[in-house]
């Protein structure tokens, strides 16, 4: 099966996971308590300079256990860099592999309180460890959570996955911005009248949240979506997929920016329309009307 089946494959079957996961979730959280505020950077934000492929934890020196069962693949303690597409740094950290080519990963764990002989196969819900500051947070205290499939080298986002807790952080959809293809940045709050072209449509940035998808439409016809269920490898690069895959350099153009679409303006009278949606279905949209000349 070549690989862009098996990604349809994988993308019809987390679906259905998702489906489920609003009644009792594929896998537990890894921490008690677990509440949408609860998260100091949301799967897929800006972080590091890289698109962040784990959900990070604020609670600090909490107990992190399994999320399921399954086989202990890795226990490493430092710093690594030798997993190519898994390149994050994760410090101290867990692997537990669960089957059907998914595994869970800890990280930023406490050296000191990692489960001594933690090996085999273990049961949902036992201790790993606490976590702890052994990555690269400098100094900044919480679990870093990842969901592995290894056979696609992609990284799910682990909220499809797990029970949902409490409500949702607010999406703000924030100033919408436009460039061009020379590079010049317009503002739609002050700008109605655009020359025709092609433009990269932004909008800002929040520093904890991420919708679960976006979109965006042209005189009620979506030009495209952008889905952040999961993250796929590309040239070495973790990326999020909407028309073509997009990589950090594509999605967060600097720390303010986040990529909504590449569009297509043609002459005349266009009402351009962007959908905020997060991972209860909650949708916020906002209108713009554009004259193209």
């Amino acid at each position: 099966m070549s690989m862009t089946k098996r990604r349809k494959a994988f993308a019809a079957a987390a679906l259905a996971l998702l489906a489920g996961a609003g009644l009792c979730g594929a896998f537990d959280w890894p921490q008690d308590e677990t509440n949408a505020d609860s998260f100091r950077s949301y799967f897929a934000q800006l972080r590091g300079g890289r698109i962040e492929s784990s959900i990070i934890f604020r609670e600090s020196s909490s107990d992190v256990k399994a999320a399921d069962s399954g086989e202990v693949a890795l226990v490493m303690g430092g710093h690594t860099s030798d997993y190519g597409w898994f390149d994050s740094p994760l410090g101290d950290m867990v692997v537990i592999a669960h089957g059907d080519n998914i595994s869970t990963v800890y990280g930023n764990l406490d050296e000191d309180s990692l489960t001594e002989g933690l090996s085999g196969r273990i049961s949902g819900g036992t201790k790993i460890g606490e976590s702890g500051n052994s990555s690269w947070h400098e100094g900044e205290s919480g679990l870093e959570f990842q969901v592995l499939d290894t056979a696609n080298k992609s990284c799910i986002n682990p909220r499809l996955l797990m029970p949902r807790v409490g409500k949702e952080l607010e999406l703000l959809i924030g100033s919408l911005s436009l460039d061009d293809r020379d590079g010049k940045t317009h503002y739609l709050l002050n700008e109605r009248n655009l020359p025709a072209g092609t433009y990269r449509l932004y909008q800002d940035r929040q520093e904890v949240a991420v919708p679960y998808k976006t979109h965006v439409a042209l005189n009620g016809l979506t030009v495209e979506s952008i889905s952040y269920d999961n993250l796929i490898e590309s040239k070495g690069e973790l990326c999020v997929q909407g028309n073509e895959k997009y990589s950090v350099a594509d999605l967060y153009p600097d720390s303010k920016r986040r990529l909504l679409s590449v569009i297509h303006l043609a002459h005349g009278h266009s009402t351009l329309t962007v959908f905020v949606v997060d991972i209860l279905g909650e949708s916020h949209q906002i209108k713009f009307n554009i004259d193209i000349e």
